[in-house]
């Protein structure tokens, strides 16, 4: 299957790029704008350290999911979800499914891919890295 699939999977990592960074820009705006009902039913204040996260969020997201620094961002975004996960999930159990931790896991693994392999194709990033190429042949 590998074999029939490979040509295919720079498209795909592209997609999921794109898709995780919109879902944790989602994750923010929820915190930060009250998107789809909001944390508690509306904003949190921007000061607070979930409305700091919420921040991150947003910007990070949307950096990954265009491609622009995404290797940068994401390193930031893992982070911050290994941060989340142990101060608000681990205090509660070791275990993501018992700690509703599971998205913060799944977050910080998926950002660390994605800075160890850039933002590849369909972003900002390759298509920097193609105009330079041009300017200087």
């Amino acid at each position: 299957m590998e074999k029939l699939l490979a040509p295919l999977a720079p498209y795909a990592y592209a997609i999921m790029r794109i898709v995780v960074g919109l879902l944790f820009l989602c994750h923010g705006g929820q915190k930060v704008f009250g998107w789809f009902g909001g944390v508690g039913g509306g904003t949190v204040p921007l000061a607070s350290l979930y409305g700091v996260a919420g921040i991150l969020e947003v910007v990070l997201g949307a950096l990954v999911a265009v491609g622009f620094l995404a290797g940068y961002a994401a390193f930031i975004a893992a982070g911050e979800m290994a941060v989340a996960y142990f101060m608000a999930h681990f205090p509660k159990s070791f275990w993501p499914l018992e700690n509703e931790g599971e998205p913060a896991v799944l977050f910080c693994f998926v950002f660390l891919y994605i800075a160890t392999e850039g933002a590849g194709i369909w972003s900002v990033d390759a298509s920097m890295r193609h105009r330079r190429r041009r300017m200087f042949r």
